[in-house]
């Protein structure tokens, strides 16, 4: 906006700042980040002149400029430069008409003269009619005693301010510290005179006109380039005219580079940072020369003051420090940071990070520091607690969740706060100071208690000895993070805002814990997730170590002596037997749940821990039907409760036998009346406490035909929940083939699922976004990531089986092989088709079981006939979009746990098309491309059966001579047909 121009011409802005009661700074109306301005004087008129900083005012010259300040600022205005000759020293002004908002009736000049706060310059030239109309206001002005025409006595002497010595650059007698300690927590009114950066402003303090400087407290913006020169950073020295006569020189401190600015050290010009130019202009435009209000923290020794600025911005108050930081202008600072209050430090450090997520100006090319956790949404949900497995990890059941469901029970680590270990004796990990009180305070506070969870963010963490970084194996598992907030009990309990908007009511269990110092707040780095009550976290951790709580304390901690019972010899377990028989009934905590009638028991009195089983009452053993859900009553009935016990006897294995009662009510009658238990009088119903009722129970059941008594027929024995009289009932799955490999196995999914469903549907409402940076994400092998499919482009979860060479992809073409967990196919897809799996997802196991046909041999693909086999077991199962009944015969463990296709747990089925009846197997074999597996025929009635059933279709493809069979019988020498022969003993 040079002056040769835009003379003659008229021209829009907004008024900037008001440096005196005639100069106007002007900034133009261009979109750009920093437009361009000018200072311009109003036309014809002359203000009384400003002191600069301790100088003396001409009489009104203060009240001038605050007329035209207050009546201009931040204003827009239409205005036209007019040609000035320049000055006898070449220094030349602009003078310009200036109308507020174009409106000819709102001339600047003439408001100002009207209401006498200047006077009209005497005109060399020839007067035009807007100086005579100024002439004519002036005249008005002093006929009515306005402005600087004032007709009171003493008014010129009075307008005059007595402008204190500046407390910049030096001493003065200004004491900032004790300004701000006097006024700590007052809100002082101020003028913004000058924008030094910023996070830096020079301001008059009101009424006293106290020139200082304020650091804003918490942040900083980018520098405006001035720097101290290297020869010059160094103290002052301390002279004889110091206060009190002091000749000591302090301690050397290092100084930020405001302080050595304002300590009138040597500088040199140097370019501003990246956005301090963006970052000051900010600051002007909402706070130069307009009203703020100050909130003092501290001074410094140059008597500088920091504290909080706020300003008005369309009548709402704003806090400069966040409205910096929200808009990546400024980074938040610790050392000013800690003295704002938690609420003011929570949501500037929240505005930076947000910033810093978006990218937002000076955080452009900000790279996050590498951090393994993520943010979790959406997965807030209430329930009681079922389990504490330490002072920082629940187990919660998910009210939304059915019972019995493989998700119903969720594990929830406690976000930000450690606490000390429980240790493990079988790896030697001993046990931490204050671990069993930490963990003993969440049991008495919420086992059986309703909570509301809010889940934060998950890590991904090591799986292996974390002491011996060589030792770490190259998997890990993901952990779940959140804050859970114990329900109140009654209306008064208060309520704590969540994450997400939402008000879940109730304590904060990780503040109840770091405040009695059974837990510290976890050191998290800049850009790490952390608990959205991270703040309370810290001040709580304060509060503990003043008041010496739990870990903090100075005295020796609690000593702890509990003899562990279920480790020790028989012998020594029936020396016990008369100490917890000698009190009829004890209180014990049941420590762990080992079957539905047989658990581990912590007794406090008599300081050990025992093997306790339920006399008479006996629940199906595991892997029989229905042991998975009286182990689930248990757990959700029990578990870490209060009991009691009457001890009667104690076994051979050293398992205390015995009668458990919770809130009064006989467990055993519990398990019963389910129908997840029998009763067993041949323990001796004289001896068992309450046998009537375990007899009513068990009967009761019996008549509902629940459970284990679904078949039951009154005057027929019940073997594991069938009647003798009936075949044993094998499991059946109704499932559709997802992939054949080789050998005879395939992938089935369950049909009907409601996991499945939900799986599916959460994968495709998920935004996969665009490929990821390289470097961002290194997925390793064995971890879980959602893979594209190369034949529909479809979205799954996968697992890597392999990576490209040295580990870490290098461009977006490099190669992983993956496996697909929820249909069995594997693939080699390209880095830029890979994306994180969100947590959510993450922990469901995977959808797809490997199974392979029962009775049956079918050649490898490196075996004569294998590749046919497979193309035709392709045939059978997938060209059909009909589900098959899978007869599960047996399972094959030996494979361990699944680590990638074709290895883990293996169902040995019987597959049977649902529509047309035909058995598989028995069409392999008829198509020559597999035969009988003899060895094990004789196992069983139930096999032998089924062999010689499947026995005439292999004959059938031996007489045609078809596939296997087109040269003979090629049985080996070691298959015989004979069931094999029993070896005699070995005399010793």
């Amino acid at each position: 906006m040079a002056a040769a121009a835009t003379q003659g011409r008229w021209l829009r802005g907004k008024v900037k700042a008001v440096p005196s009661g005639d100069t106007l700074v002007i900034m133009g109306m261009a979109k750009a980040e920093i437009p361009p301005e000018k200072m311009v004087t109003l036309a014809s008129v002359i203000a009384p002149r400003l002191a600069r900083r301790d100088g003396v005012d001409e009489p009104f010259a203060w009240e001038s400029r605050e007329f035209l300040r207050k009546l201009c600022i931040g204003k827009e205005v239409t205005f036209l430069t007019h040609a000035t000759p320049p000055t006898q020293s070449g220094m030349s002004r602009e003078f310009a008409t200036v109308l507020l908002g174009g409106s000819t009736t709102q001339n600047v000049s003439k408001l100002v003269v009207a209401n006498g706060w200047a006077k009209v310059k005497e005109q060399k030239s020839e007067s035009n009619e807007d100086v005579a109309e100024l002439l004519r206001l002036e005249e008005q002005a002093k006929e009515q005693g306005l402005g600087k025409w004032s007709k009171v006595p003493g008014a010129p002497e009075a307008s005059i301010r007595n402008l204190p010595p500046s407390a910049i650059g030096g001493y003065s007698g200004f004491d900032a510290l004790d300004f701000a300690t006097s006024n700590k927590g007052r809100s002082i009114q101020a003028i913004v005179e000058q924008v030094r950066d910023g996070s830096a402003l020079r301001v008059y303090l009101l009424p006293e006109f106290q020139f200082v400087q304020v650091f804003v407290a918490g942040i900083q913006s980018p520098s405006m380039g001035r720097r101290a020169a290297p020869e010059n950073i160094t103290e002052p020295e301390v002279s004889a005219d110091r206060p009190n006569g002091e000749s000591k020189a302090e301690p050397r401190v290092e100084l930020t580079s405001a302080q050595k600015v304002a300590s009138g050290q040597t500088m040199i010009e140097v370019a501003p940072d990246p956005f301090g130019r963006e970052a000051k202009h900010f600051t002007e435009m909402r706070t130069l020369h307009r009203d703020v209000r100050i909130l003092p923290e501290t001074g410094d020794r140059f008597n500088n003051l920091t504290g909080s600025i706020y300003y008005d911005e369309a009548g709402e108050v704003k806090n400069l420090a966040l409205e910096l930081a929200k808009n990546g202008l400024a980074k938040y600072v610790e050392w000013s940071g800690k003295l704002l209050d938690d609420k003011d430090k929570k949501e500037i450090k929240s505005a930076e990070l947000e910033a810093k997520k978006n990218r937002i100006r000076m955080w452009t090319n900000y790279v996050p520091p590498a951090t393994n956790s993520k943010p979790i949404h959406d997965q807030n949900f209430t329930g009681k607690v079922v389990e504490v497995v330490s002072g920082d990890c629940i187990i919660v059941a998910d009210d939304a969740v059915p019972f019995g469901s493989p998700l119903a029970e969720r594990r929830v680590n406690l976000s930000s706060i450690r606490c000390p270990k429980m240790g493990n004796p079988r790896t030697g990990d001993g046990r931490e100071n204050y671990a069993r009180e930490a963990k003993e305070f969440l049991r008495q506070k919420l086992i059986g208690r309703q909570v509301n969870v809010c889940m934060e963010y998950s890590r991904k963490v090591p799986v292996g000895d974390s002491t011996n970084p060589a030792a770490m194996p190259a998997e890990s598992r993901v952990i779940d993070f959140g804050s859970v907030f114990l329900a109140p009990q009654s209306k008064g309990e208060g309520v704590v805002p969540s994450a997400n908007g939402g008000q879940p009511a109730g304590s904060n269990v990780a503040e109840m814990l770091v405040v009695r110092g059974l837990a510290e707040a976890v050191k998290h780095r800049d850009f790490e997730e952390r608990s959205s009550y991270y703040d309370a976290l810290l001040a709580a951790e304060s509060k503990a170590i003043a008041n010496r709580k739990g870990k903090h304390s100075a005295g020796d901690p609690p000593a702890h002596h509990i003899q562990d019972l279920t480790t020790a010899s028989a012998k020594k377990t029936k020396d016990f037997l008369p100490f917890l028989q000698r009190s009829r009934r004890l209180s014990a905590v049941v420590d762990y749940v080992l079957s539905g009638h047989r658990f581990k028991l912590v007794i406090p009195k008599e300081t050990c821990s025992i093997a306790f089983s339920l006399s008479g009452v006996r629940c199906p053993g595991r892997g029989e039907p229905y042991s998975e859900e009286a182990i689930a009553l248990m757990r959700r009935r029990i578990l870490q409760r209060d009991v009691e016990i009457e001890v009667e006897t104690v076994d051979r294995n050293g398992t205390f036998l015995g009668s458990l009662w919770e809130s009064r009510t006989n467990i055993g009658v519990v398990l019963l009346q389910a129908g997840l238990a029998k009763f067993q009088a041949s323990f001796g119903a004289d001896r068992i406490a309450d046998s009537h009722l375990l007899a009513q129970a068990e009967e009761s059941a019996k008549r509902q035909k629940l459970k284990i008594w679904e078949n039951y027929v009154e005057g027929q024995e019940i073997v594991n929940g069938s009647s003798a009289t009936e075949t044993r009932k094998k499991e059946v799955l109704k499932v559709v083939v997802t992939e054949v490999l080789g050998g005879g196995k395939f992938y089935v999914q369950s049909v009907g699922d409601k996991m499945v469903a939900s799986i599916q549907q959460q994968l495709a409402s998920l935004d996969i976004g665009e490929a990821p940076v390289l470097g961002s994400f290194n997925p390793k092998k064995g971890d879980l990531v959602l893979a594209q499919f190369s034949a529909d482009n479809s979205w799954n979860r996968a697992m890597i089986v392999n990576v490209p060479r040295g580990g870490i992809a290098q461009s977006p073409n490099d190669e992983f092989e993956v496996f697909y967990i929820d249909y069995g196919n594997q693939e080699i897809v390209p880095y830029n088709r890979l994306r994180l799996l969100p947590p959510a997802v993450h922990s469901v196991p995977g959808l797809a079981q490997l199974a392979s046909l029962a009775f049956v041999k079918v050649p490898s693909l490196e075996e004569d006939y294998g590749q046919e086999a497979a193309e035709y077991l392709s045939e059978l199962t997938l060209s059909s979009s009909q589900p098959f009944n899978a007869v599960i015969e047996e399972r094959d463990t030996s494979g361990g746990k699944a680590k990638g296709q074709g290895t883990g747990t293996v169902l040995l089925v019987s597959l049977v098309d649902e529509e047309s009846s035909s058995n598989v197997s028995a069409a392999m074999l008829k198509a020559g491309l597999a035969r009988l597996e003899k060895r094990r025929r004789w196992d069983t009635k139930e096999r032998k059966a089924a062999f010689d059933e499947l026995e005439e279709y292999q004959q059938e493809a031996k007489t045609k001579r078809s596939g296997m069979w087109q040269y003979g019988d090629i049985q080996s020498d070691d298959e015989d047909s004979a069931p094999p022969t029993r070896k005699p003993a070995v005399k010793r």
